[in-house]
């Protein structure tokens, strides 16, 4: 029986991690690594087709976005994941390859514009739906038998709806044991749904570990400070614009926002708009609706019961075309806008950037992690310009970040967590942070808690009987992209090109007369004087393409 980790150790996203048992073979979470990539992963130790199951902790992208591709590659298995995760997987997969296919179909037309190869998308609409054949829902806390040997049971992880921490019973020839994979731990006192559980017993961990490295910072009340903030913007003239996962943290600012409203946190401004500019937004918030009764948490409840919606309230728009989408920059009164991505990497969000990020008056609002190496990233850390859609924007509006509204759990809540199990643990592998955090968080473990915990590296694999590591795995960086590129090179070769057609002219003209000044004497043949400084400058681009 062993433990193979694929991905997500020592970065953040693209969670997946490779059981083997007897000759079953499983993959916990199957996730699309975004933003910067540190460090090289390994592949899937067997074909496609030869995985048994998958076990889905939830529905974000870097924990189920490549299923799709698993599929295309050959898996027929089974697909394990909550009743919610099944139902959201099944919206956000198929948006994930039309975004697939659109960033495909725009980089081949500057692809054939430039001479080069064309990309192919990761994968197509075909595969999104093709996989969603395979899932299996499952309820919450029920023990479910997948196969002989192989018992599995979802418990609530408080991070997203239907989120998920997975135990696992295995047994082989070798031996037995429990394993629990942790999934994302949710922030707990979240709004709508339910806090993390917690496990009281198991053999081994593999463990999250996104903010082990601080603690969020306490606020009051969300809704007063998110109101203050709208409210101050609402003064200058200018939009908060909130960069947001569609699913999850769109739902969570609604519940916030309606209580602005209801509460009367903004006397001013109580008939103040909110457009939610996202389809996938739209459609997750009636899988909200639908999984009521299992998902949500007392307080949501609560309100359900006396016949209120926590998440809809007056003023709300919904903006489902693209064309709706546009014509919110086109309304010059003040108002909110929430729209995906949550990191600012692509969708809509981007173009409300492009029509905010210059004005003083707007603010922008992030409201969850950002990986380094996305544009949410840049943007906290202060960059002054960005490049939108081709055009250099400034960035004057004022960039806020509320951290508190994180669906991660801090160090403290990750502690409290850990503490739960009451049997001893033979080891606890910490996965799913930053390349110091995991080191940090696992020597943390092992210091203050008296814990064996190790921070394992793509390819790290553990026999699970023995308790002992069996292959270190490589700690190969990513090599970084140069300005060797083809694409450099064909830029250097055109503008070469370029550069001996204007010789070509200036030497048949026979003025060669000082080419690094203006004061060209070259007036034969009604030469114009600035032809010496169109020289210098192609000259400069072609030394600029050769560093």
């Amino acid at each position: 029986m062993k433990l193979e980790f694929l991905g997500a150790d020592h970065e953040v996203t693209g969670s997946c991690h490779y059981l083997k048992v007897g000759q079953t073979h499983v993959l916990i979470d199957c996730g699309m690594e975004q933003g910067a990539d540190l460090y090289v992963n390994q592949e899937i130790p067997v074909n496609a087709s030869e995985v048994d199951y998958v076990l889905v902790t939830h529905a974000h992208i870097d924990h189920s976005g490549l299923l799709p591709l698993l599929y295309n590659h050959g898996f027929r298995g089974k697909i394990y994941a909550t009743n919610a995760t099944t139902e959201l997987c099944e919206i956000m997969l198929k948006d994930s390859a039309h975004i697939q296919q659109f960033e495909a179909e725009w980089k081949n037309r500057k692809a054939r514009r430039a001479g080069r190869p064309e990309v192919v998308p990761l994968y197509d609409i075909n595969d999104a739906m093709g996989v969603m054949e395979h899932f299996v829902p499952c309820p919450y806390a029920q023990k479910i038998e997948i196969e002989p040997g192989l018992t599995i049971r979802f418990v609530d992880a408080g991070h997203l709806l239907g989120s998920a921490s997975i135990e696992v019973w295995a047994e082989d020839e070798d031996g037995k044991t429990k394993i629990v994979f942790s999934g994302d731990i949710g922030n707990g006192n979240k709004p709508l749904i339910k806090d993390p559980h917690f496990i009281e017993d198991a053999d081994y961990v593999v463990m999250e570990s996104t903010y082990g490295d601080r603690l969020h910072e306490v606020s009051v009340d969300y809704a007063k400070e998110l109101a203050e903030v709208i409210t101050e913007t609402f003064h200058r003239g200018g939009n908060v614009v909130i960069p947001a996962f569609s699913v999850g943290r769109t739902q969570e600012l609604l519940y916030f926002l309606r209580r602005i409203k209801t509460e009367n946190l903004m006397k001013e401004y109580q008939d103040f708009e909110v457009y939610i500019d996202s389809p996938l937004a739209v459609e997750a918030t009636g899988i909200f609706h639908k999984n009521v009764a299992e998902c949500f948490d007392e307080e949501a409840l609560e309100l359900v019961g006396k016949g209120i919606n926590p998440i809809r309230f007056d003023g709300l728009k919904m903006a489902i075309t693209s064309d709706e989408s546009k014509m919110i920059n086109f309304n010059e009164k003040s108002k909110v806008i929430i729209s995906a991505s949550g990191m600012c990497e692509a969708g809509r969000i981007r173009h409300h950037l492009k029509h905010n990020l210059w004005r003083a008056d707007s603010t922008i609002v992030f409201v969850g992690f950002q990986v380094p190496g996305t544009l949410g990233h840049s943007l906290l850390n202060g960059v002054k310009e960005v490049k939108l859609f081709g055009e250099q924007i400034e960035v004057h509006a004022k960039i806020m970040n509320l951290p508190g509204l994180s669906g991660h759990a801090d160090k403290r809540m990750l502690t409290e967590w850990i503490k739960a199990y009451k049997t001893p643990l033979k080891r606890v592998f910490i996965v799913h942070g930053d390349d110091e955090v995991c080191d940090g968080f696992a020597a943390y473990l092992r210091e203050e808690l008296g814990l064996d915990a190790v921070a394992p590296y793509s390819g790290d694999t553990f026999d699970l009987v023995l308790n002992q590591q069996t292959v270190q795995g490589s700690r190969e960086l990513v090599k970084k992209k140069t300005k060797s590129s083809k694409a450099s090179s064909n830029v250097f070769a055109r503008l070469l090109a370029a550069g001996e057609r204007l010789l070509a002219v200036i030497q048949k003209i026979k003025i060669w007369q000082n080419l690094q000044t203006r004061s060209m004497h070259c007036v034969k043949n009604g030469i114009v004087n600035g032809i010496a400084d169109l020289y210098r400058n192609l000259h400069r681009k072609i030394i600029f393409h050769t560093l």
